[in-house]
């Protein structure tokens, strides 16, 4: 868990709101006129190039691999590892719908193939969120739901329905969990009634979304604690949060890929839910009698023509007369 430094949010020398890593070297590098443009070159074509080796990159750019070594150099990377790192990072913050349908779609993949790559893509995003997970701060975000006095849980598009899932959840265990909707007055109207003792969580990814970010800034105003879930260290709600969780959102997919975000949701419930056992077992008792009722799930309703038959008058039998022919 990284922890947001107070008021270096504005003097960071960013060149934007949203500036990746490698964005924030190149605009603080002392580069000559000939390395600053290779330089934007390879970043206007993150996607072209994050893959390639200094000397793919070198014969792309029609220039000297020592060239590119020296440049990224320039950049303050000492290997060139590093710099593909950065550059992979820049990419998957900047792509859009467009350029990662145009990408799958140069691989000339087959429909079962692109089905195959999707979740193959979310299990590996799975298999870095386990390789990663930062037990100690979903153990800090648990604590700081179990004492704040209202918890607002703001995502919005996509990651809507990842706030309402979390706000959801919550409420079983006796947890204020609110996913505001509606219009952005009503979310910076529920933002303005927090005060110090509450806690705004915040989702968004990439190069995140205004209105969250906004939402951040302004819990962070009324004194509210505000945490955020985001897909790097790097990202406007990473940077503008108090504290934050990372779980990568990288996919074939055009809609990205919540495969570990929503795998991280859930172990902040089961912390949440074990924090103070005794007390969520109690409350989830009450929901007992209605979750084994039988009013609550579906059940096939019988037969509508054996229905029919068992609500119909019986006829009475009627008997033959005897003949009178002997």
């Amino acid at each position: 868990m990284a922890q947001r430094k107070k008021g270096t949010a504005s003097d960071d020398g960013f060149p934007g709101a949203s500036a990746t890593p490698i964005e924030v070297r190149f605009a603080q590098a002392q580069l000559n006129p000939r390395r600053r443009e290779l330089v934007r070159a390879i970043l206007d074509n993150p996607g072209e190039n994050f893959f390639l080796s200094s000397r793919e990159l070198a014969r792309r750019f029609e220039v000297d691999a020592a060239t590119i070594v020296r440049t990224i150099q320039a950049l303050g990377y000492d290997r060139f590892a590093d710099f593909a790192a950065d550059l992979r990072r820049h990419f998957v913050t900047r792509i859009t719908p467009y350029t990662v349908m145009k990408a799958a779609a140069r691989e000339h993949r087959s429909l079962a193939d692109q089905i195959r790559h999707s979740v193959e893509r979310d299990s590996e995003n799975l298999s870095v969120l386990k390789s990663s997970l930062d037990i100690e701060g979903i153990i800090e975000l648990a604590k700081l739901i179990h004492r704040s006095r209202h918890i607002i849980v703001v995502g919005v598009d996509l990651a809507a329905s990842l706030a309402w899932f979390l706000a959801y959840c919550l409420t079983p265990l006796g947890l204020a969990g609110e996913a505001p909707i509606g219009s952005s007055g009503n979310l910076r109207h529920r933002i303005d009634m927090l005060n110090e003792k509450d806690l705004l969580i915040a989702i968004s990814f990439g190069r995140c979304l205004r209105e969250t970010v906004e939402a951040v800034q302004r819990a962070n105003r009324r004194g509210a604690t505000t945490f955020g879930i985001t897909d790097s260290d790097t990202t406007p709600i990473a940077r503008y949060s108090d504290k934050h969780l990372v779980a990568t959102v990288a996919s074939p997919s055009m809609t990205g890929s919540y495969a570990a975000p929503l795998s991280l949701l859930n172990a902040i419930l089961i912390t949440c839910a074990h924090y103070k056992e005794r007390r969520s077992l109690a409350l989830m008792r009450q929901w007992e009698k209605e979750y084994t009722s039988g009013s609550r799930w579906f059940q096939e309703p019988a037969r509508r023509g054996k229905q029919e038959a068992a609500a119909r008058p019986k006829k009475p039998v009627k008997q033959k007369a005897k003949s009178s022919r002997t």
